[in-house]
């Protein structure tokens, strides 16, 4: 029997509705509405690194405020979802998922740390998930085959060279120790120094080890302190490498110390007091303080905004331009953007210019910043940018 032809219309045009809306679900961006940008983060807010995750998602929230401040990016809003790993990988890998697929995260932002990146990566890559500017300088994540990292900061490999070669060029020192967290972490430190010294046909002169997520550094201590180097290199989190130093500090051995970014530069002062006076730290991002940075007044004002009395530090400003990169590839997408976009608009621009700070990426190059910053400890805590390591007065 023949349907009338109003019947058979109306057959159609429902067939037609519900192929559109079965085209636009298939075509529908994990985290994009048209109110929004979602964002997920896995760091750590507990435990002894807990003061990086905090801030790494302080200065991310600044620079998203700012941004929606102004009315978003093409009229969304950008919202940052974080959720607590404690520095731990298994708990790393459990979030990932958790934020992929029940938060249904545009992208992932602002990682803290080598084991729970080693853990989370494979995860966010299976799945086509961006993942921007984690807090480590690990080698893995700059190895071209990972099409979904965007790094922003220098690598370890790079921090560990400038270490090595001002010990040796401005103090004459060869004989370097280096005290590392046994993971993949403190390997990726460990593995930068020996190679900064294998190229000047140097070994390390000793090396002490401690578990991640611990202050039991007493063991590595005597360990090092045996051989009596003339510097230590750490690598390793604010609250066991301030321990060292403090126990050093008080069996009277006194050498060089230098320690990596990922430390966490003001956390460490707290920690250590007037003990830290001295200390070297390697930085993967200018002075949060400086006035002739556009990036850096930025920072500052958008943090005082976002909360206000905030003390400016490393590890924010670090979080801070996460976020900016982040906001100026959206930018580039325009008004429909999808995550191979925001992957292929960093790769494609010649350079991106975050307020005075230049981040470079290309084919097989997913880290923006060749960077490194030597920094020393002065009175009252204060950070120094200094050109040329010296012996401490007596």
């Amino acid at each position: 029997m023949r349907l009338p032809r109003r019947i058979r219309l109306a057959f159609t045009l429902l067939a037609g509705v519900l192929i559109c809306a079965a085209s636009g679900a298939q075509a529908a961006v994990p985290g994009v509405s048209p109110q929004r940008i979602h964002f997920g983060q896995s760091a750590a807010f507990t435990g002894p690194a807990r003061a990086l995750g905090e801030e790494m998602r302080l200065g991310i929230e600044a620079a998203f405020r700012a941004a929606n401040v102004r009315g978003g990016v093409h009229g969304r809003r950008l919202e940052l979802t974080s959720l607590d790993d404690a520095y731990e990988p298994e708990a790393a890998i459990l979030n990932t998922r958790r934020l992929i697929e029940q938060s249904k995260v545009f992208a992932l932002i602002g990682a803290v740390g080598t084991p729970t990146s080693r853990s989370a990566t494979p995860v966010a890559a299976k799945a086509g998930v961006p993942y921007i500017a984690p807090f480590t300088g690990a080698a893995f994540l700059r190895d071209p085959k990972w099409k979904n990292v965007i790094n922003l900061r220098a690598s370890y490999f790079q921090e560990t060279e400038e270490m090595v070669n001002r010990l040796i060029n401005d103090l004459g020192i060869k004989n370097i120790a280096v005290l590392y967290q046994d993971d993949s972490f403190g390997l990726a430190g460990y593995r930068g120094v020996r190679r900064a010294l294998e190229r000047r046909k140097l070994k390390p002169a000793v090396t002490g080890v401690y578990p991640r997520n611990t202050t039991a550094v007493k063991t590595a201590l005597l360990d090092i302190r045996r051989v009596n180097p003339g510097a230590v290199v750490l690598v390793g989190a604010y609250k066991p490498v301030a321990s060292f130093i403090a126990w050093a500090r008080h069996t009277g051995f006194n050498p060089i110390f230098v320690t990596i970014s990922f430390v966490g530069s003001n956390a460490l002062v707290r920690e250590l007091g007037p003990a830290g006076i001295g200390i070297y730290v390697t930085q993967v991002v200018p002075f949060p303080t400086t006035e002739n940075l556009k990036i850096a007044s930025d920072y500052r004002r958008d943090l005082e905004a976002h909360k206000p009395g905030t003390v400016p530090s490393f590890v924010s400003f670090e979080g801070y331009m996460a976020g900016r990169l982040t906001i100026r590839a959206l930018e580039l997408c325009g008004r429909n953007p999808d995550r191979a976009c925001l992957l292929e608009e960093l790769r494609r621009v010649a350079a991106i210019d975050l307020g005075g700070f230049m981040l470079r990426y290309g084919k097989g190059d997913n880290q923006g910043s060749d960077a490194v910053f030597m920094t020393v400890v002065g009175e009252g805590g204060r950070y120094i940018p200094t050109e040329k390591m010296r012996r401490p007065e007596k």
